[in-house]
């Protein structure tokens, strides 16, 4: 993973597309695929520095969500089927593997900027985060 400073880290992992919510949910594995597809469609995927998101540990976790929180979850994580934690996110048994991978992603992220390894990143990556909340997953999202 040597980079340039004029490169877009394109950061993903394994775990994202294992995660799913159930037939018809509009954040689906598919949504991965489909962002591949035009990357390489307009001729950008081979430019792209690849990386493979390492999982945000639980210290790194800490530093925004109460351990309480991330009990709840590991407790809540399924072991077959689905958990509706709200009408709009959901667990499978796969869920918390790759929502600690979207969160070390983001880490990754700006890790490789600062440290000017690349100009830039973007975090391919399953299930979002933005919606998230300190103590609660909201929005199909499970980390800030």
């Amino acid at each position: 993973m040597v980079g340039s400073c004029g490169a877009t880290a394109y950061i993903s992992h394994p775990s994202c597309v294992m995660h799913e919510m159930g037939q018809g949910h509009p954040e689906c594995p598919e949504r991965l695929a489909a962002i591949q597809d035009r990357l390489i469609a307009a001729g950008i995927w081979d430019y792209l520095l690849h990386v493979t998101a390492q999982a945000a540990t639980r210290e790194q976790l800490l530093r925004v969500h109460p351990a309480a929180y991330l009990d709840r979850l590991a407790v809540a994580s399924p072991a077959q089927g689905h958990v509706h934690l709200e009408p709009d996110t959901v667990l499978n048994p796969y869920t918390l593997n790759a929502a600690y991978h979207g969160a070390g992603a983001g880490i990754q992220a700006v890790d490789l900027v600062m440290q000017g390894k690349a100009q830039n990143a973007f975090c391919a990556i399953r299930p979002p985060g933005h919606h998230a909340e300190k103590e609660k997953a909201f929005g199909f999202c499970f980390f800030k």
